[in-house]
C-alpha cells in the first residue's frame, strides 16, 4: 500500500473515531443534564408541597388548640378555620404538581397524606360544630381521636419526605 494512501486512510479512521466519541459523549452529557433537570423539577415540586403542608398544619394546629380549650373562642375558631381551608386548597394545588412530576410511588404516598389529612379535618370539623352547639359531651373522645389522627398524618408526611428523598436520589 502506498504510504500516502495509508496516511489518508489512518486520518479518516482517526477522524471517524473522534466524531463517534464526540457523539457518544454529547449524548451522555445530554442525558445527564436531562436527569439533573428532572431531579430539580421534582425537588421543587416536593419542597413546594411540604411547604404548603407545613403552613396548613400550623393553621390546623391553631384551630385544634382553640377547640381543646375549656372556653373556645368561636369567632376566632371560625376565622382560623377559614385560613385553614384556604391553605388546604394550596396543599391540593401543590399535590397536583407532585403527581405530575412523579414518580407514581411518591404520588401514592402523597395520596396517603391527603387521606390522613382529610380524616383529621373531619374530626376538626365535627369538634367545631359541637363547640358551636355548646355540646361538650364528646370533647374528650374527639380530642383523643384528633390526637390519633394527627399522629397518622405526621407519619404519612414523614413517609412522603422519605419517598421524595429517594425519588430525587438523596439517601443521606
Amino acid at each position: 500500500m502506498d504510504s500516502g494512501l495509508a496516511a489518508l486512510l489512518g486520518a479518516a479512521v482517526g477522524s471517524a473515531t473522534t466524531l463517534g466519541a464526540a457523539i457518544v459523549n454529547g449524548r451522555a452529557q445530554a442525558r445527564s443534564q436531562h436527569s439533573h433537570l428532572n431531579r430539580q423539577h421534582r425537588r421543587d415540586a416536593y419542597a413546594g408541597y411540604l411547604s404548603a403542608l407545613h403552613d396548613r398544619d400550623i393553621a390546623m394546629d391553631t384551630v385544634l388548640d382553640a377547640l381543646r380549650s375549656d372556653r373556645p373562642d368561636l369567632p376566632g375558631i371560625d376565622e382560623n378555620t377559614g385560613r385553614f381551608i384556604t391553605l388546604a386548597r394550596e396543599v391540593h394545588r401543590a399535590c397536583e404538581i407532585v403527581v405530575l412530576e412523579g414518580p407514581a410511588s411518591v404520588a401514592e404516598v402523597a395520596d396517603r397524606v391527603t387521606h390522613a389529612s382529610s380524616e383529621l379535618s373531619h374530626v376538626m370539623r365535627r369538634m367545631a360544630e359541637r363547640a358551636h352547639a355548646g355540646d361538650t359531651t364528646h370533647k374528650a373522645e374527639d380530642t383523643a381521636l384528633a390526637a390519633e389522627r394527627e399522629r397518622i398524618l405526621y407519619k404519612a408526611v414523614r413517609d412522603f419526605r422519605l419517598a421524595a428523598r429517594g425519588a430525587i436520589g438523596r439517601t443521606d
